[in-house]
């Protein structure tokens, strides 16, 4: 009894930190909006989606997490999105709803550049189910037994909802050679500006950190006009940190690639570099773009059964083009 007690509160230690790190897609370079504002109407097209993610199923610490996405170009205006995100863990019922819309500028440079800068605002709800928690002042250590009742001032003063809003900014370089069919684009976002208090706690006040993104995707042609991918990413929040490298090939109609995901600053003397092996398979056609990925362990933090991500996406034709080749940038 004792030993299920103590892994009750580390659990829900556990999870109350884990929940302020943001939520990181697998297959983002299919969705790059997950990342960066910037790449809103980055296709020159309109186009919508979802993604649905499961983390860690056999672990007792189940997260699911679903994207829903909308982006479109308007000439002479830009690119616009709205998206909404939903995360909910199943062994406390904490969920995190947040709604956000998303506006880029697109301005072009010298020798076919385009410059991206872009904002999102996002309005966020945040709940919990405190009666999961247990706290100290319950556990009768001679007894082996956990009382109903607190006095704790956690449990007397916590809010169920808290709600808040979101600031992030971004930009994105691109280039599109339309000779050598080859795209190469750089970018970075600023997730968090505000710092929103995320605190559920009467008075409290626990700033979300901020979180920071690099990245860097280079498309060029290979074999009869089949495409390789190749992209990294590097993303820190508070004392964490994470680089992504991977490369993604285009036979015809499938996508098979694969990310390493290694964690630089190895915070603990446990960690690993190489946290994870992240594999994927996907289906393009003219307008629809399926995506299913296999994220496989590689710590020693027990049997999770992985995470899994089922993406699609479907590409609607240019509602106002600036260059009908910009069009070939989604295929």
């Amino acid at each position: 009894m004792k030993l299920k007690i103590t892994f009750i509160i580390i659990m829900s230690c556990f999870s109350i930190k884990a929940n302020a790190q943001d939520p990181v897609f697998t297959q983002y370079f299919l969705v790059p909006e997950t990342l960066n504002p910037g790449f809103s109407g980055f296709e020159d097209a309109t186009y919508f989606g979802l993604i649905h993610r499961t983390q860690w199923p056999n672990l007792g610490l189940r997260i699911d997490t679903e994207y829903a996405f909308f982006n479109t170009w308007i000439e002479n205006i830009g690119g616009i999105g709205f998206s909404i995100l939903n995360q909910h863990e199943n062994n406390t019922n904490y969920n995190h709803l947040q709604g956000n819309a998303n506006y880029a500028y697109h301005v072009r440079l010298a020798n076919d550049w385009y410059f991206r800068p872009a904002i999102e605002i996002g309005f966020g709800t945040k709940s919990y189910n405190f009666r999961n928690l247990v706290l100290a002042d319950q556990i009768n250590i001679n007894s082996g037994s956990v009382s109903l009742i607190t006095s704790d001032q956690l449990a007397l003063n916590a809010n169920r909802n808290i709600t808040f809003f979101d600031f992030t900014t971004g930009f994105v370089f691109d280039k599109k050679n339309t000779r050598t069919d080859t795209d190469l684009w750089l970018g970075a976002s600023i997730k968090h500006l505000n710092r929103p208090n995320i605190s559920f706690v009467e008075n409290g006040n626990v700033p979300l950190d901020i979180f920071y993104s690099l990245h860097i995707n280079y498309k060029f042609p290979y074999f009869d006009r089949n495409d390789m991918l190749i992209y990294a990413n590097y993303m820190q929040q508070g004392s964490y940190n994470r680089l992504d490298i991977g490369s993604t090939i285009k036979l015809e109609k499938l996508l098979i690639g694969a990310i390493a995901v290694t964690n630089p600053a190895k915070n603990d003397t446990n960690s690993h570099l190489l946290t994870s092996v992240n594999t994927f398979i996907g289906l393009e056609f003219d307008q629809l773009r399926f995506g299913f990925s296999y994220d496989l362990n590689t710590s020693k933090i027990g049997r999770t059964d992985g995470v899994y991500e089922l993406s699609i996406t479907y590409l609607a034709d240019c509602l106002i083009c600036r260059n009908p080749a910009n069009t070939e940038r989604r295929k």
